[in-house]
């Protein structure tokens, strides 16, 4: 069966037991990240169901008044984070209906009402469409479809089908310019991400996890869209600075940020665009919604991977993680 099938079949099991008007996406860290896709495309095509991102430990402490028998929570870890697993029995005991987005069989899937296992976008095998990005994405396409309709339903489920395959050439394609930005890169301590819309997830991603969790560096995210009410001012010559532009209505901001940079900034100035790295080959009125699913693994295997080459640093060692108590 075609992951897109199971999640569509997913989302049919929930509605034969529960009337939807609300759907939360609830995870931690990357995972949280990973959501944004889904959460974007609901916001801006469901007119008819609210949707809304949480991070696991929020969720679990202070639950939306609305949740209830008509919201959805979708929640992902990979092998069940306690606070995420906290999350889930919040949705519960509010009677929401659950899927549980996994790796690894844990507390979390005993939790859930229905579950979909996903593949580690870290690992060079897994295929684009099967990690979480993906199936979150496919679960928030199959509800608005099947409750208010979506028209291009079909179109953006046969762009599943070609997704791996445009993700393989766009690492062959990025390689060769991560491994010059990674050397330039290697004695800084910051870098600043930027990205704008539906691209601004894998902007968060690569942050927090990719260079502060993974490599340590300081690595404030800027949303292209607010970069001119403040973060603008810190821009000078050396100032390292990784700007995403993706393909989507958003573009004219990623547009007038690299073209403040190319002003003002200088030779630490980094642009990745997802034309590049061929989002545009996906159908035009669809492929705003898969800058997340290409721009994410790409920044994972791609850029981390060459900054820790640079830098000499296991990318799979941390100071703090899994060695005290926190």
């Amino acid at each position: 069966m075609k992951i897109q099938e199971e999640a569509a079949q997913t989302v049919g099991k929930v509605l034969e037991t529960h009337e939807i008007d609300r759907v939360v996406w609830v995870a931690a860290g990357g995972s949280n990240g990973g959501h944004w896709p889904a959460n974007y495309f609901m916001a801006h095509e469901s007119a008819g169901i609210a949707s809304e991102m949480y991070t696991s430990a929020e969720f679990a402490y202070a639950p939306p008044a609305y949740l209830g028998e008509r919201t959805l929570a979708v929640i992902t870890s990979m092998r069940g984070t306690a606070e995420t697993c906290a999350a889930a029995r919040a949705a519960r005991n509010c009677g929401a209906a659950t899927i549980a987005l996994y790796v690894d069989e844990s507390k979390l899937t005993q939790i859930a009402d229905h579950k979909i296992r996903y593949e580690s976008v870290a690992l060079d095998e897994s295929r684009a469409e099967r990690v979480n990005s993906s199936i979150a994405l496919q679960l928030a396409m199959a509800l608005v479809d099947q409750t208010e309709g979506y028209a291009r339903y079909g179109t953006a489920m046969a762009a599943f089908d070609d997704v791996d395959a445009l993700y393989r050439t766009a690492v062959a394609r990025a390689q060769p310019r991560a491994a010059a930005w990674a050397e330039r890169m290697a004695a800084q301590s910051t870098i600043y991400v930027m990205g704008s819309g539906p691209a601004y997830g894998a902007a968060y991603i690569f942050s927090i996890c990719n260079l502060e969790e993974m490599l340590q560096f300081d690595a404030p995210t800027v949303n292209s869209c607010e970069f001119f009410h403040g973060p603008f001012e810190v821009v000078d010559t050396q100032k390292p600075i990784f700007l995403i532009m993706g393909i989507g209505r958003t573009r004219p901001c990623d547009e007038r940020a690299r073209a403040f940079l190319e002003r003002y900034g200088g030779e630490n100035v980094f642009v990745l665009d997802s034309r590049e790295l061929g989002l545009n080959d996906l159908p035009d009125d669809v492929a705003e919604y898969f800058n997340h699913v290409i721009l994410a693994p790409v920044l994972n295997n791609v850029f981390m991977r060459a900054l820790a080459k640079a830098t000499n640093k296991d990318y799979l060692a941390r100071r703090y993680m899994w060695k005290v108590d926190y």
